[in-house]
C-alpha cells in the first residue's frame, strides 16, 4: 500500500517565482494556472523528460526520479499576501522538491506535510 501525502506549500511572489531553466520553468499568471503546472509535473512525466534531455549524459540520471502519480490533486489560491498549494500525492518530497526547483526554483517553502 503507497502512502499518501498531503504537502501544504506556500510561494511568496508568484509573478517573480520563475526556474532556472526558463525552457522548463513555470510561466502562467496565477494561482490556478500554477495548480496546473504542477499538475502536470507530478501526473505525467513531461517535465522529467524534457529536463533530463537537457542533461550531459541523460542515460545516467537516476531512473527513480521519473516517478509520476497520475491520481495527484493540486490546488492553490491567494491567501494573504502569499500563495497557498496543497498537494496530495504518493510521490517522496526528494521528487516533489525536484519539479517545483524546475518549476519555480527556490521560491517556495514547504509549510507542513501530513499523511492524507
Amino acid at each position: 500500500m503507497t502512502i499518501r501525502n498531503h504537502y501544504y506549500l506556500s510561494i511568496a511572489d508568484l509573478a517573480h517565482a520563475r526556474g532556472p531553466v526558463p525552457a522548463l520553468s513555470y510561466d502562467g499568471a496565477g494561482p490556478d494556472d500554477f495548480a496546473a503546472a504542477l499538475r502536470e509535473a507530478v501526473r505525467t512525466p513531461a517535465l522529467f523528460e524534457r529536463w533530463r534531455a537537457l542533461q550531459d549524459d541523460p542515460d545516467e540520471v537516476d531512473p527513480a526520479l521519473a516517478a509520476t502519480d497520475p491520481a495527484a490533486q493540486v490546488s492553490a489560491r491567494v491567501s494573504d499576501l502569499r500563495i497557498d498549494v496543497d498537494l496530495v500525492t504518493d510521490l517522496p518530497m526528494s521528487i516533489v522538491r525536484h519539479r517545483l526547483n524546475l518549476l519555480i526554483g527556490s521560491n517556495w517553502q514547504l509549510r507542513d506535510m501530513r499523511a492524507a
